[in-house]
């Protein structure tokens, strides 16, 4: 079923919209899709590329997983609680783990929201650039825009969010906040039109933006984690503009991306 023409937000040249389906209203005509999952796909991502590794992106972390992993010649990513049990463990989508463990140079990270979001968007065929943000490489992902701004480019920003158990989708504040961040990093002369959903998202980033390890670990997203025993994993996510990379999503995988915004084979 098509989107109401509204729900697109059209004349918008920075939207934003949440999960799979709100990526599929904004991005049919987009030119760059930025995808944020702060806790925690696109977090593990940009400490991954940045490593060096080619991150591929698939929606489910079962058998489908494993046999895309062997025929994609990849190393398949394990479960956080199954990392925290092994010696020498490969990656995982847990960022803090990821920071020390083995490298690999091709990873299937599976995740029910930002992964999922990444591989439906390349696979739907528009064209679009697909990129992942967190607030680790906001900085480096609006210097990257900038060009492409310039140029004209329509910019579609997803907030992956989370899943109740009914698999409904959550909006998680964190994504909000990140997809703010991003906006906020582009320099203050960059006069773009920018729809209402994309400016409360850069009001809430700003809102919380001198004390965000508190409020990451606040929300129910960091609270589940902590809870869980991943404290790490939060901080992680809060650390500000300390990975200078822009995850690039190729017909093979995510890669590094080139500062000036050329999109890589």
């Amino acid at each position: 079923m098509e989107p109401d023409l509204a729900h697109t937000q059209p004349g918008s040249r920075f939207r934003l919209e949440w999960g799979p389906t709100g990526a599929a209203a904004v991005t049919s005509d987009a030119d760059v899709v930025v995808v944020v999952d702060v806790l925690s796909f696109t977090t593990t991502l940009s400490i991954a590329t940045l490593r060096g590794m080619r991150v591929l992106p698939f929606p489910w972390k079962d058998d489908r997983a494993a046999a895309y992993a062997e025929a994609a010649g990849a190393t398949l990513a394990v479960g956080r609680f199954e990392a925290r049990l092994l010696d020498d463990p490969p990656p995982s989508l847990s960022p803090a783990q990821l920071l020390t463990s083995r490298y690999v140079d091709r990873l299937v990270l599976p995740s029910p929201n930002g992964s999922t979001i990444c591989a439906a968007v390349r696979d739907a065929g528009s064209g679009a650039t697909v990129v992942g943000a967190s607030l680790r490489n906001r900085t480096a992902i609006a210097r990257w825009l900038l060009p492409q701004v310039a140029e004209g480019a329509t910019v579609a920003l997803v907030a992956s969010g989370e899943r109740w158990p009914d698999n409904t989708l959550r909006p998680a504040v964190e994504d909000l906040w990140g997809a703010g961040a991003v906006l906020d990093a582009l320099p203050a002369h960059v006069e773009v039109s920018t729809s209402a959903e994309a400016r409360v998202a850069l009001t809430a980033w700003r809102a919380v933006a001198d004390r965000i390890g508190d409020e990451l670990r606040a929300c129910a997203s960091g609270r589940e984690l902590v809870d869980a025993g991943f404290g790490a994993d939060v901080a992680t996510a809060a650390e500000v503009d300390v990975d200078d990379v822009v995850p690039v999503l190729t017909r093979d995988g995510f890669v590094r991306g080139d500062p000036s915004g050329a999109t890589p084979e």
